[in-house]
């Protein structure tokens, strides 16, 4: 028997509506759109079959153009019971202290490199993050955006 809630919305319902709004607006404001510019902008300039370092190197220089404020390689910490077990990962790029990016530069992406960026998220409590394979062209159809704890 299957039963179905049939009560009436009330302003508590809307109260929870406008939350909900307001939280999806704020990843639409997220910086996805500029990062993918400069990494779109990375591989018209160096094209595919590099190493992913080079593409780290070129994809800084982009961000910093376009004035976006971001880290390299930063140290992820974990804690296990309370305890800190210390730098468990590097993130490749934490952009506007919101958004984790990580770089591949590889033929096809597996599923350990997606799951890679969720404990990257998971870790540092961020809810935004950009997986972006350099080896896909265009590079748009190597890029995936990955959501935490929504």
């Amino acid at each position: 028997m299957m039963i179905f809630n049939t009560r009436q919305p009330d302003a508590e319902d809307a109260k929870d509506s406008r939350r909900t709004q307001k939280e999806d607006q704020n990843l639409f404001d997220d910086f996805s759109h500029p990062i993918i510019g400069a990494a779109v902008e990375v591989q018209r300039v160096l094209g595919v079959g590099l190493l992913e370092s080079a593409y780290a190197s070129a994809l800084a220089i982009e961000l910093a153009e376009r004035g976006l404020q971001f880290q390299r390689e930063v140290p992820v910490h974990a804690r296990y019971k309370g305890r800190d077990v210390g730098v468990v990962y590097r993130a490749d790029f934490v952009v506007e202290d919101s958004v984790i990016v990580e770089l591949k530069a590889l033929d096809t992406l597996a599923d350990t490199h997606r799951a890679q960026l969720l404990t990257y998220l998971r870790l540092s409590g961020l809810k935004l993050g950009l997986l972006i394979n350099f080896h896909a062209f265009p590079v748009v159809k190597g890029i995936h955006r990955m959501v935490n704890k929504l």
